[in-house]
């Protein structure tokens, strides 16, 4: 059974910066590829950025391309999410959702089988 844990969101100012993370257990958490996806309210489940299983191979979503960072600690196993220069648009509950195994890097949620529960980022403007 696969757990993911979402973790570090809070309210902060516009241009302030946040660091998530998702702690995965239960299974080959390395194996996977991980993403984080963000919802805000009345808008539809939205891709932010995605990482493969070594974490050589990343992508983003082009709203927050050169802003965010995705990275993975396989040894704890932890995926992080460190967003800069946030503003009011970022405004959202980021899920972290774990993928298929190899090199591919779906961007579409139906791709992931297993989320976590969320956390609120607040950005004031």
């Amino acid at each position: 059974q696969v757990q993911l844990v979402e973790s570090g969101g809070g309210l902060v100012q516009a241009g302030d910066s946040l660091r998530l993370s998702c702690a995965g257990s239960g299974r080959s958490f390395s194996t996977y590829t991980v993403a984080w996806f963000r919802q805000a309210p009345g808008k539809e489940r939205e891709f932010v950025a995605v990482i493969n299983g070594n974490g050589d191979i990343t992508n983003y979503a082009g709203s927050v391309k050169g802003r965010f960072t995705i990275s993975r600690d396989n040894a704890k196993p932890t995926v992080y999410l460190q967003m800069n220069m946030l503003n009011s648009e970022d405004t959202a509950v980021y899920y972290c959702a774990l993928g298929p195994s190899g090199k591919e890097l779906p961007i579409s949620a139906r791709r992931y089988n297993y989320w976590g529960q969320g956390t609120q980022v607040t950005v004031s403007s």
